[in-house]
């Protein structure tokens, strides 16, 4: 393996805000996230962030990240800010059991691919927060929880993070013995 084969390096996990106003804390806790779920994928080749490691076919590095893209696009673009924008596009995703859509791990796009489209993901969401939590009790309305406020939003995303790093943690240590907080 070369370095060139490495798709995500030199993660750098930004300090937390503890305190201070209540959007500046969400959003650096969010940035911490995002980070950490990167630095968890740092140093795999394109076959390690797709190897899986259980039983179930839908749970890889991988498929975390393209899943976490969806988050930023569902929640930030679509439910907070009102923008029309498909939350799994470019990737081929199925119809479960339940009806939910999740991702084909069959899905070709090359990972390097989808480690770009996660950091843009992420940026659009930058780009937008401070205009989407200007009113923390604003109220909006989303398929999964129906009407809620922007604070429950941005609370069920650090969620999302917080449970998927958690994945992160036991596939990463599942694929190459690597461990961490």
């Amino acid at each position: 393996m070369s370095v060139s084969d490495i798709v995500i390096q030199n993660v750098a996990r930004p300090e937390r805000v503890r305190s201070g106003p209540w959007p500046t804390v969400i959003a650096s806790n969010l940035d911490y996230h995002r980070a950490t779920f990167l630095w968890k994928c740092e140093g795999l080749t394109d076959a390690r962030l797709r190897q899986r490691v259980l039983p179930s076919s839908a749970l890889t590095l991988l498929g975390l990240m393209r899943h976490l893209q969806g988050v930023e696009r569902a929640w930030f673009q679509r439910t907070l800010a009102g923008v029309t924008a498909p939350p799994y596009f470019p990737y081929r995703t199925y119809v479960t059991a339940a009806g939910d859509d999740w991702f084909d791990e069959a899905d070709p796009t090359p990972a390097d691919v989808v480690y770009e489209d996660y950091l843009s993901a992420c940026e659009e969401s930058r780009k937008l927060f401070a205009e989407v939590t200007a009113d923390p009790g604003r109220l909006v309305s989303s398929p999964e929880f129906g009407t809620t406020d922007v604070r429950f939003v941005l609370e069920h995303v650090i969620e999302e993070y917080a449970r998927h790093v958690g994945h992160a943690d036991l596939l990463r240590e599942a694929i190459d013995g690597a461990t961490g907080e």
